[in-house]
C-alpha cells in the first residue's frame, strides 16, 4: 500500500487521469445521445458535443475543480471504507456545483448540462473506487502495525507473530516494565540507571535502559519516549496519544495487549481504531471479550469492528431516521397524554434516564417514561411481576411498551438503532457479565429499541439466553433481518395491547 508522498502523487495523478477520461467519455456523441434520450429530466436536451477550444477548456476546468475540491483525500490517513466513499462523493458534488456556478457567471466557460451531470455521475463511481483501491493493503501483510496496551510482557511475546513492519508501541509511562516479573526485568535490562526517575500523573517510574542497548537518553536528537524500547521497538507515547499516532504514522493495524479488557483502555482503543478505519487484532486467548472475524486462525485474531456490510449499514441508518421521524410525529399527542398521566399518578419526574452502553463500550443516556417510583433503584434484574416499585400507570406503559417512546429521539440522533441488542444499564452489566463472560461481544453493534432477544421474550433475568439471541442477531444481521424483527415486534405489541384490553 502506498504511503507518504508516493500516496499523494499517485492519488492526484489518478484524480487528474480519471477526470480527463470522464470528460472525454461523456463528450462522445454516443454518450450524449444515450443520456439525452433515456435519462428522465434530461431527455429533452439536445446533443451537444464540444470541439476545439471549448473541449480543451472543459477538460482544464473540470480537472482544476475536481482536483482542488478533493484536496482532503490526498493526505494519507486511516479512514473507514464507507467514510472514504462518502467524503469523495461530497467533495465531488462541491466540484460539480462550482463548475455550474462558473458557467452561470461566465457563459463562455459553461459546460453543457448533460455533460456536467454525466461527468459528476461517472466520477461519483470512479473516484471513490480509486481511493479505496490505493488504500488497499496487501492480503499477505497487516501493513504498518502498532502495539497498544499496558502489558509489556504480552507485547514482547506476540511481537514475532506480526507479519508486517512494526512502528512501535504505546503504553502508559507509569507501567514501565511492570508487565514483566523481576526475572524478566533482569534478563532484558543490561543495567539500571540509578537516580533516573520519571513522573507521570504523580507516579514515579524508574527509567531503565532500552532493551536494544541504547542508553537512557537515547540517540542524539531522540526524545525520552522514543528512546525507551521493548524488544527493539520504540515507545511512541502513552495511550492518550493513540489517535494522534494513528493519523501521523498512517497506521494500518493495531495489536492490543491489555491485561484486562476494560471499558476505558481496551474498548477505548477499539473505538479509536473503528473511528479511523484501522484494523485491530488481539491474542487468541483474549478473543472471548471481542467479536472475532469468522474463520480466523492463528495466534493473533482480527477483531470484527464493522460486522455490518457497508450498504446494509447505509440502509439501516436511513431506515432508523425515517422510523424515528414518523414515530415522533405520530406519537407526539400520545406522549403528551402519557406525561400528564404520569404526573397525576405519582410524584416524580415524567422522564427517567439511565446511562447505558452503546457501541464499543461508550455510554449514552437513555430516556424512558417513568414507570416506577424513583426511590430504591437496584441493579439486580427483576421480573415485572415481582417488582413492587412499578406504578399503576407504569404497568400499562410496560405492557404496551409505550414507556419506550422517548427512545425514538435516541434513534433519530444516532445513539441507538431500531434493531439491535437491547441497551443495558452500565451498573447492571457488571452483574450480567458474571453469568455471561462473553457479554461484551454485544458491544460491537449499536444497541436497539428491539431485537432478536426481545421478540423471543429473552431478558436480563436470563443473561445467557439473551446473549445467545444477541450473538445470533450479530451473525445474521442484515437490513432484511431487521425488517422481519420490526414486523414481529409490532405484532407482539399489538397482541399485548389487545390482551390488556380484553383482560
Amino acid at each position: 500500500m502506498l504511503t507518504g508522498w508516493r500516496y499523494r502523487i499517485v492519488s492526484v495523478l489518478g484524480v487528474v487521469g480519471l477526470t480527463i477520461a470522464a470528460v472525454v467519455a461523456t463528450n462522445h456523441p454516443l454518450s450524449q445521445h444515450v443520456f439525452t434520450t433515456y435519462v428522465p429530466l434530461f431527455n429533452r436536451l439536445e446533443v451537444t458535443v464540444l470541439t476545439g477550444g471549448s473541449f480543451y477548456r472543459a477538460i482544464v476546468l473540470s480537472v482544476v475543480a475536481v482536483t482542488a475540491c478533493l484536496l482532503p483525500l490526498y493526505r494519507p490517513r486511516p479512514r473507514r471504507l464507507l467514510d472514504t466513499v462518502v467524503l469523495a462523493q461530497k467533495r465531488l458534488l462541491v466540484a460539480g456545483l462550482a463548475l455550474a456556478a462558473l458557467g452561470y457567471f461566465k457563459w463562455s466557460h459553461r459546460l453543457p448540462r448533460a455533460t456536467l451531470v454525466t461527468i459528476v455521475g461517472l466520477l461519483a463511481i470512479l473516484l471513490p473506487a480509486w481511493f479505496v483501491w490505493i488504500r488497499h493493503r496487501p492480503s499477505e501483510s497487516d501493513g504498518r502495525t502498532l502495539f497498544v496496551g499496558d502489558d509489556l510482557a504480552q507485547i514482547e511475546r506476540i511481537a514475532p507473530a506480526v507479519n508486517a513492519p512494526v512502528l512501535g508501541y504505546l503504553c502508559p509511562s507509569s507501567v514501565g516494565y511492570h508487565g514483566f516479573d523481576e526475572d524478566d526485568i533482569t534478563a532484558h535490562t543490561p543495567r539500571a540507571e540509578s537516580g533516573d526517575v520519571r513522573a507521570d500523573g504523580g507516579v514515579a517510574v524508574e527509567h531503565r535502559e532500552s532493551i536494544g542497548g541504547a542508553g537512557p537518553n537515547g540517540p542524539p536528537g531522540s526524545t525520552p519516549d522514543e528512546s525507551r524500547a521493548l524488544a527493539g521497538l520504540p515507545r511512541l507515547g502513552g495511550l492518550s496519544r493513540l489517535e494522534d499516532v494513528l493519523v501521523e504514522r498512517d497506521v494500518d493495524t493495531v495489536v492490543l495487549a491489555f491485561r484486562e479488557a476494560d471499558r476505558a483502555g481496551f474498548f477505548g482503543a477499539l473505538d479509536a481504531c473503528h473511528e479511523h478505519g484501522v484494523n485491530a487484532k488481539v491474542h487468541r486467548e483474549y478473543a472471548d471479550s471481542v467479536l472475532v472475524s469468522a474463520g480466523d486462525v492463528g495466534e493473533l485474531v482480527d477483531v470484527d469492528l464493522e460486522p455490518w456490510d457497508p450498504l446494509d449499514h447505509l440502509f439501516k441508518r436511513v431506515f432508523d431516521v425515517l422510523f424515528a421521524t414518523v414515530g415522533l410525529l405520530v406519537f407526539a399527542p400520545v406522549m403528551l397524554v402519557i406525561a400528564a398521566a404520569i404526573k397525576y399518578d405519582s410524584p416524580g419526574p415524567v422522564l427517567y434516564s439511565q446511562d447505558r452502553t452503546a457501541g464499543l463500550g461508550e455510554t449514552f443516556p437513555v430516556y424512558k417514561f417513568r414507570s416506577m417510583v424513583p426511590e430504591g433503584e437496584d441493579a439486580t434484574p427483576t421480573d415485572d411481576e415481582a417488582n413492587d416499585r412499578i406504578t399503576g400507570v407504569g404497568r400499562v406503559l410496560r405492557k404496551t411498551h409505550l414507556d419506550e417512546l422517548p427512545q425514538l429521539w435516541s434513534i433519530f440522533v444516532g445513539d441507538m438503532s431500531v434493531v439491535g441488542p437491547r441497551a443495558v444499564w452500565t451498573e447492571e452489566e457488571v452483574l450480567l457479565e458474571r453469568d455471561a463472560p462473553a457479554w461484551r461481544k454485544r458491544w460491537f453493534v449499536k444497541p436497539g429499541l428491539t431485537g432478536l432477544a426481545q421478540i423471543n421474550d429473552a431478558n436480563s433475568t436470563d443473561p445467557n439466553a439473551k446473549l445467545r439471541y444477541d450473538l445470533e442477531y450479530i451473525r445474521r444481521q442484515s437490513f432484511w433481518v431487521d425488517l422481519k424483527i420490526v414486523v414481529r415486534q409490532i405484532w407482539n405489541v399489538l397482541t399485548d395491547v389487545w390482551a390488556m384490553i380484553r383482560g
